[in-house]
């Protein structure tokens, strides 16, 4: 569609719509935009959108609303995602600031992202198996006791007490706890846990002590709890739209109950500050044929571990919600890359 004025029209009825929750008529786009030409010019433009399949008339005497195809012609042909206000970002990262651990900075960011958006939204935890090994803590407790210390690229820090089959002296501790982050440090946790197995018998006469710490390592690294926790908030947000229930509100209220579904609505983590928006059937499921998703990774530095974003009727501020989601995504990213 390559008639400028046509897609002023798009664009007009979209935000009208979004606004007011009211099919949009020609007059009323003529009053509230400056388009520059009269109601029956505007009529014919619509007359041709609604023939390509960009709005719908819902009643025979009501204006018109954008359908699917239409939101999407609407969000691609977006020049740029509306920025944040200097208020909206000192807002996002006083919020965020505050945080004292991974679960913490999470659920600030769920929480932060639906009442910035209102909508419903959605954090996965970062995923372990995506993560590298930032470094590695043998702490002495005592001769045959240590404290095991794991702290990864996420933010994430695993402790284990370690009973170890003989005493161990500081220098040979010393020793060890060098060899080991120099096997694991900057790696992804498959080649970090390979590397550490070829410890032990590398350092002799030490390799019992090695092998409980190789080990227990191993056993931390290989946890995938975290890879299907996601964090969910702004579900009463859905009040908002009770004149759709049945068709968009009632199914994703019965998606947020399943946490495997909302992983797969939310995709795979994108790297690169790539904002993804999937409109109504574009998504992989039939019954949530009314649901928008806009999502992108986050992660330290240009990795993407995770997936946040926003969940909610199609009709949405897709431009807002774009920025949104990209603004929170760049904080917590330097959060974790800070931490």
């Amino acid at each position: 569609m390559q008639n400028d004025r046509r897609l002023a029209v798009l664009r007009a009825i979209v935000e009208d719509y979004v606004s007011t929750e009211e099919p949009v008529g020609s007059k009323a786009l003529v009053e509230r935009h400056g388009l520059g030409v009269s109601p029956a010019t505007v009529r014919n433009d619509m007359a041709v959108l609604e023939e390509e399949g960009y709005i719908a008339q819902p009643h025979t005497s009501a204006g018109r609303v954008p359908t699917d195809k239409g939101y999407r012609l609407f969000v691609d042909k977006l020049s740029t995602v509306k920025p944040m206000s200097q208020a909206e970002r000192r807002a996002i990262a006083s919020f965020l600031d505050g945080a004292v651990d991974l679960d913490d900075v999470v659920q600030r960011s769920v929480r932060l992202l639906s009442q910035l958006t209102r909508q419903v939204a959605v954090v996965q935890y970062p995923t372990l198996a995506r993560s590298t090994v930032r470094h590695v803590e043998l702490v002495a407790l005592t001769p045959r006791r240590l404290l095991v210390v794991l702290i990864l690229s996420t933010g994430r820090v695993e402790q284990r007490l370690v009973e170890l089959p003989a005493a161990v002296d500081e220098d040979s501790l010393g020793d060890l706890r060098a060899r080991v982050n120099r096997a694991a440090t900057g790696e992804v946790i498959a080649d970090a846990a390979t590397a550490l197995r070829a410890l032990p018998a590398q350092v002799a006469p030490h390799e019992g002590a090695a092998a409980v710490v190789v080990d227990t390592l191993v056993e931390a690294m290989s946890d995938h709890r975290s890879d299907e926790r996601i964090a969910v908030a702004g579900a009463s947000n859905l009040a908002r739209y009770g004149d759709s229930f049945e068709t968009s509100v009632r199914p994703l209220l019965e998606a947020l109950e399943e946490h495997v579904v909302l992983l797969k609505l939310i995709g795979e983590a994108t790297a690169g500050g790539l904002v993804t928006v999937r409109i109504g059937a574009e998504g992989p499921y039939e019954q949530l044929s009314s649901t928008s998703v806009v999502t992108t990774g986050y992660g330290p530095g240009d990795s993407a571990l995770a997936t946040l974003g926003v969940v909610g009727p199609t009709r949405m501020d897709y431009p807002g919600t774009m920025a949104a989601v990209r603004a929170v995504a760049r904080y917590v990213s330097r959060i974790l890359d800070e931490a």
